[in-house]
């Protein structure tokens, strides 16, 4: 039975999944809007079955929680890609991992938190997502031309 506390979690969960999701959709990335949903619902229902399971024993909630973060750690290292131009793939990593932070929140009814965290990662992965591009232009504009440069 899901209590009425339980679906107000997953289904904020989701919501805020789907918010960070739709950003990291507009964006073109791969992991958008239904991983990211998924991905905060998942953690947050891992959550609260972790709450329900220790209910009246000496068990600890914790190893449940541990097992989301190594598992998220899994996935995150799956969207990283590795080849000669560089590394790609460590913004939706960190974000994977995030989301699934605001889902263990929102299982451990810590909707403030949730709701403050996803706004900060709306607003960070928007307003920096612009800021880097100036910043990327910058950068390879005063790039050295080689080591000799450097020394001069």
């Amino acid at each position: 039975m899901v209590w009425p506390d339980d679906l107000y979690c997953i289904v904020l969960a989701a919501a805020l999944g789907a918010a960070i999701g739709l950003e990291r959709e507009l964006s073109g990335k791969d992991a958008g809007l239904r991983t990211n949903l998924l991905i905060c619902l998942g953690a947050a229902v891992f959550t609260i079955i972790s709450k329900r399971m220790v209910e009246g024993t000496e068990g600890s909630i914790a190893r449940i929680a541990a097992q989301i973060v190594t598992g998220v750690g899994f996935l995150g290292a799956g969207a990283i890609i590795q080849d000669r131009r560089g590394v790609h793939g460590l913004t939706t990593a960190a974000t994977i991992w995030l989301v699934a932070s605001i889902g263990m929140a929102c299982g451990g009814q810590f909707y403030k938190l949730a709701i403050v965290a996803s706004l900060i990662a709306v607003l960070a992965l928007i307003g920096l997502g612009k800021l880097s591009k100036p910043l990327e232009r910058y950068v390879a504009k005063n790039k050295p031309k080689s080591t000799h440069d450097k020394l001069n």
